[in-house]
């Protein structure tokens, strides 16, 4: 279920965005600032997950949650005598065990919430946090337009103290910085750039993957990244307009990285992981020395097999890990056991892991999130995401672990999402369209249609597997129904063509891939099998 915001309540956040932007922006954050901030959430864990209990959840009458923890017979009284007792983590997994958890699709909104004879129909604002005073309209990168989120400023700054340990723990404070994200509604840029200025740190270079400008965007997302801007430069710490860079113009930024490893210089990019890769390429293709390039990483999955391009390239890449709907979950380890291995930010969530069963003879441990802080847009208490991985506890002698951050989560998995060049389509859109929409449009049954997704030198391609069955059909009307199926289901803000550009997705002319036990899923994935490095 989407729910639109109303005219009158885009303009208050916007004007509540612009009236703080300025002090926000004039008072820098220092190192130990950063340091305090995070020493002191990691010391007051279980106080502050029992302040949001109590105000956010237990004092507000419709919260999903507070409906939950009633129809379980939990007071609040309960809870605490657990944390007491029991620790956090031990508190979450007895809630879960009564039934107090969401399901991804339960929190986006698409199923109604059932436990018992306690049946609740919910939408994606039902968990928006009641603690914060939004500022900030954004989407996150899912597919779904319900995926809305208003954010204040207290949440940037809270996520600017990881930025600045994130630098810290790989040197790059002076390095020449750009990055390459979308403008908004999509916040990845934004935050960057507002987080960085708050820092004090350089941003020499905003490209982004859509054009910047009054003509070109939805006037409120032009006026929002116009207002940036202006603002920072009447402080004197300009942040750049941004500059439009298609992926077909890659070659731009692979050479203004050139130019800084041959002065000597090299330079620190932030992008997702398939444009850094395109980037790579592009220097390759143009004999560009780029070696010594930093580049962090988001938005899919960091392997083995595209690490070592990075590496045969001369550069470095570390990832982290996110959530729309709660910032930064992790960052990069500077002494991994694993090319995405990440130091999970104790201080912002809890995590406990619960197994989740896909196929009869298929299950895996997903992670259930809780916050921890008051600032996120979004309030979690066991709710599911649709990643996977190791989760481990282990000593680190990089800055992070010498904080305290101790539990590492790395080999990171998605079974839900279809995940390419940053954009996450969800299960439930690629459903409709392979069961609906082509079969009716160019013929067969939704035996006949799957999703293959693998990787070509580390780049992801999405191949539209048709059986043979379906008979003499247009290829190329084919894609262009699944780009503009995308563009539609992404709520206006053409995913699709991020696909067209890059030349993401084809046809392949084959029977689906089956399971062991002969069922065809939506989505195949099939993954290069790499050595794991020691």
């Amino acid at each position: 279920m989407t729910t639109k915001l109303s005219a009158f309540t885009e303009l208050k956040l916007f004007v509540g965005f612009a009236a703080n932007l300025r002090g926000f922006l004039r008072k820098p954050m220092t190192p130990d600032e950063c340091a305090q901030r995070m020493l002191h959430g990691l010391q007051t864990r279980e106080e502050s997950f029992l302040d949001i209990l109590e105000n956010g959840i237990y004092a507000i009458d419709n919260s999903p949650y507070r409906k939950l923890l009633v129809h379980a017979g939990i007071t609040i009284d309960d809870v605490k005598h657990s944390v007491r007792n029991s620790g956090l983590e031990k508190t979450l997994e007895w809630l879960l065990n009564s039934g107090v958890y969401l399901t991804l699709n339960e929190f986006k909104g698409r199923r109604p919430i059932r436990r018992g004879n306690l049946e609740l129909d919910v939408n994606p604002r039902d968990f928006d946090n009641p603690l914060i005073a939004g500022q900030i309209v954004s989407q996150t990168s899912g597919s779904r337009s319900g995926t809305r989120i208003s954010m204040d400023l207290a949440h940037y700054e809270q996520d600017a103290a990881y930025v600045y340990y994130l630098d810290l723990n790989f040197g790059l404070l002076d390095r020449p910085f750009a990055l390459w994200r979308p403008l908004p509604p999509f916040i990845a840029g934004v935050k960057d750039a507002i987080t960085r200025c708050k820092l004090r740190l350089n941003v020499q270079h905003w490209f982004s993957q859509n054009k910047y400008g009054i003509f070109s965007q939805p006037v409120k997302h032009y006026l929002m990244t116009a207002l940036m801007v202006h603002v920072s430069r009447l402080i004197g710490r300009p942040m750049p307009a941004p500059e439009h860079v298609p992926p077909r113009d890659v070659w731009r930024i692979a050479e203004w990285l050139a130019s800084y490893t041959a002065n000597g210089n090299p330079a620190y990019l932030h992008t997702n992981v398939a444009s850094a890769i395109r980037i790579v390429q592009a220097a390759q293709e143009r004999e560009l020395d780029i070696s010594g390039t930093f580049f962090r990483v988001g938005g899919e999955p960091l392997t083995v097999t595209r690490a070592a391009i990075f590496r045969a390239a001369g550069c470095e890449v570390a990832c982290h890990y996110a959530m729309g709907e709660q910032g930064l979950l992790g960052i990069g380890c500077a002494s991994p056991n694993a090319v995405d291995d990440v130091h999970m930010l104790l201080d912002k969530v809890a995590v406990i892991q619960r197994e989740i069963s896909l196929a009869p003879d298929f299950s895996v441990l997903g992670n259930l999130y809780t916050t921890l802080i008051r600032t996120p847009p979004k309030l979690m208490l066991n709710v599911e995401s649709d990643d996977y991985g190791s989760l481990e506890h282990r000593a680190c002698s990089c800055k992070l672990g010498e904080i305290g951050y101790s539990l590492h989560f790395h080999t990171v998995q998605s079974y839900e999402k279809l995940t390419s060049e940053g954009m996450n389509f969800l299960g439930s859109d690629l459903l409709k369209l392979l069961e609906d929409i082509l079969p009716n449009k160019f013929g067969g049954n939704l035996m006949d249609y799957q999703f293959l997704e693998t990787e070509e030198q580390g780049l992801p391609k999405v191949s539209l597997v048709i059986s043979p069955r379906v008979g003499d059909i247009d290829e190329t009307s084919v894609v262009a129904c699944v780009i503009d199926f995308l563009n539609q289901c992404s709520g206006g803000n053409q995913y699709g063509e991020r696909w067209r550009e890059s030349n993401t997705l084809r046809v392949l002319r084959q029977d689906p891939s089956a399971t062991g036990t002969s069922k065809v899923h939506a989505l195949h994935v099939e993954r290069q099998v790499s050595e794991v490095e020691s």
